[in-house]
């Protein structure tokens, strides 16, 4: 996620909030920020949810992740917004909610993710 200028905005029980800027290195054709990008944070901000749940020293990986993308990735920077719906002995359901925030702070849901992490 370095790679992308990802970073953490905030950590609490249960859920994270991370964001990125909106660069030519994650558009794709049409001036967007691409489907994997939305992905990627989405799934990273939920990981890191779980991940807050988890013993200390855990690590986290994911079993499945579905998105839906519900508009285009238009804006200044993504916002993933991650929390934990439930978790389990050994697997968390998770979902995550990506934004795009535009020049003048407007904000605008682009994908919902929902999946499942796994302690490593």
């Amino acid at each position: 996620m370095a790679a992308f200028g990802a970073r953490i905005d905030s950590l609490a029980r249960g859920r994270a909030v991370l964001s990125m800027p909106i660069t030519a290195a994650v558009g794709q054709q049409h001036g967007f920020a691409h489907a994997g990008a939305s992905f990627a944070l989405g799934d990273s901000a939920a990981g890191y949810a779980a991940l807050g749940l988890m013993e200390d020293g855990a690590e986290v990986l994911t079993v499945e992740m579905k998105i839906n993308l519900v508009a285009p990735a238009a804006g200044m920077r993504l916002v993933a917004e991650g929390e934990v719906v439930r978790a389990g002995r050994r697997l968390t359901v998770v979902r995550a909610t990506v934004l795009a925030v535009d020049a003048e702070g407007r904000r605008r849901d682009v994908a919902l993710l929902q999946g499942t992490m796994i302690p490593a």
